[in-house]
């Protein structure tokens, strides 16, 4: 191996500018007579590694100008009154885009309660009429994590086209969706794309060759030299909390990726925090605002 440099794929500052973006349209929009777009994002109440992310859209929504509520259920809440009131929100007029949390315990139905939501509502793109959209190459909105992680991939100059890409992970929430995106005709990509999961009996063999590999299976340190190709660029989205004693918390954020063994193997890596993170939260305004024109509400009533 020679002394390769390891690039840092920042997501802040391309997230910067997409916020700035989705900011211009929403200030238009409001200037032309229209009410602001109104983002709900509903969850249970337990702590979860998705607070902070919950903090981040609170962020950015009061940046650009989005009318945020976070919607905390209390933890007895039922799998019947979470659909109940998913339903109430999508009938409500005041409420352009609505994000349903996960992870759900298995009895909730993530899905059955995401698929409550209307195609221009449903703005991360994750219920049933949405992914079967996105599997016929039409999105209305693609879901939020996987557009982030592969803008911020082409902002550093990746090229997908014929390319061969790995995909560590298989929810329908970020990896199914990752892969569909990835090698879907007609949307930009066109890669060539191996998925792996926790099934996946030699991962080192399945990501071979890949010249980029998303990784979104939410278990820290598991890509490291053992298993990821020389040269490769690891697109970091796992998200998890390990012990920190140094931490104010005694804990930290941690990615799938171990950086300090990738470190001058891979050619980049997206740090965990500051990385996808951003990308996210600026790919879910952007959806926003776009469900917000879909729904005719950036125009004079």
């Amino acid at each position: 191996m020679g002394n390769r440099l390891t690039t840092r794929w920042d997501g802040r500052a391309v997230a910067d500018g997409l916020l700035e973006g989705a900011r211009r349209a929403i200030e238009s929009g409001v200037a032309d007579g229209g009410r602001p777009p109104s983002l709900v994002s509903v969850h249970r109440g337990e702590a979860s590694p998705f607070q902070y992310y919950l903090r981040q859209q609170a962020r950015a929504s009061e940046r650009i100008g989005v009318a945020f509520r976070d919607e905390t259920l209390p933890p007895e809440t039922t799998s019947a009154t979470l659909r109940a009131r998913i339903a109430e929100l999508d009938r409500d007029p005041s409420v352009d885009a609505v994000l349903l949390e996960h992870p759900l315990p298995p009895e909730f139905g993530f899905l059955s309660a995401a698929s409550t939501l209307r195609l221009e509502k449903d703005v991360d793109g994750v219920g049933a009429a949405s992914l079967g959209r996105l599997v016929a190459g039409q999105p209305v909105h693609a879901p939020a994590v996987a557009r982030g992680a592969i803008v911020l991939a082409r902002h550093y100059g990746t090229e997908f086209l014929g390319r061969n890409v790995g995909v560590v992970g298989r929810s329908e929430t970020v990896g199914l969706p990752l892969a569909l995106l990835l090698a879907a005709r007609g949307l930009g990509a066109e890669a060539t794309v191996t998925v792996a999961h926790s099934r996946t009996r030699d991962l080192a063999e399945a990501l071979r060759g890949a010249d980029v590999v998303f990784s979104a299976a939410g278990h820290p340190g598991l890509l490291d030299r053992s298993n990821v190709p020389e040269g490769a660029a690891i697109v970091d989205i796992g998200l998890a909390t390990i012990p920190d004693p140094g931490a104010p918390s005694g804990q930290r954020a941690a990615g799938d990726a171990d950086a300090g063994s990738l470190d001058g193997w891979a050619r980049a890596l997206t740090p965990v925090p500051g990385g996808v993170g951003p990308m996210t939260v600026a790919a879910l305004m952007e959806n926003t605002v776009q469900a917000w024109a879909l729904l005719g509400r950036g125009r004079p009533t």
